[in-house]
């Protein structure tokens, strides 16, 4: 019973480098860098590569890449 809950604790606390995604509620505004302006209800950002994702009005998930946009924003 020991080791399972030494098991069960390094998993716990190992799981804390696995949750690498931050997500914000918008409503959102991301600026490409080719100039357009894409806008979300709220999008989720993978912190270690920068990645934004994020859900359009269809419901259809997007994926953008940090070296294809210029800034984000969310908030009122």
């Amino acid at each position: 019973m020991r080791k399972l809950f030494i098991v069960v604790l390094i998993g716990l606390i190992g799981c804390d480098e696995i949750v690498d995604i931050k997500k914000i509620d918008g409503p959102c505004t991301i600026q490409l860098k080719d100039g357009t302006i894409i806008t979300a209800q709220s999008i989720e950002l993978l912190k270690s590569t920068g990645t934004i994702t994020y859900r359009d009005d269809d419901g259809k998930l997007w994926s953008i890449a940090v070296d294809r946009y210029e800034s984000y924003s969310c908030g009122n």
